[in-house]
């Protein structure tokens, strides 16, 4: 079970993240992808980069690369605000399950999680 669905948003982020410091391509992406245990298909990432440019995360133009042209993506204001966002989020996750934060109890995650 490689867990996709679960994945897909760390992927996602990845993908900002790298977008955020400067121009990327697919199979840039996918290559860097693998180095942290991401196996991801061209099928599966285009989609998703075409995807978030569609929601405004990220734009992109085309550049000429010997005989074929290469799509690069970059993040826009919209995506550098959502990746801010999302790395608060992951800060305070990263600090609940890894760190195992005693001020966080069962009772204050579950009310947190009706607030969203």
């Amino acid at each position: 079970m490689d867990h996709q669905d679960l994945l897909s948003g760390f992927v996602k982020f990845h993908i900002l993240h790298h977008a955020a410091e400067g121009e990327i391509y697919g199979l840039w992406m996918i290559e860097e992808l693998s180095h942290h245990g991401y196996r991801i298909s061209s099928g599966t990432l285009y989609p998703m980069l075409h995807a978030m440019e569609k929601r405004g995360y990220l734009s992109s133009r085309h550049e000429r690369s010997g005989k074929t042209f290469r799509r690069l993506y970059r993040a826009t204001p919209l995506g550098c605000e959502a990746l801010g966002a999302a790395e608060v989020r992951l800060r305070e996750l990263f600090r609940e399950v890894v760190e195992k934060d005693p001020a966080v109890s069962p009772r204050s995650t579950a009310a947190a999680a009706h607030r969203i």
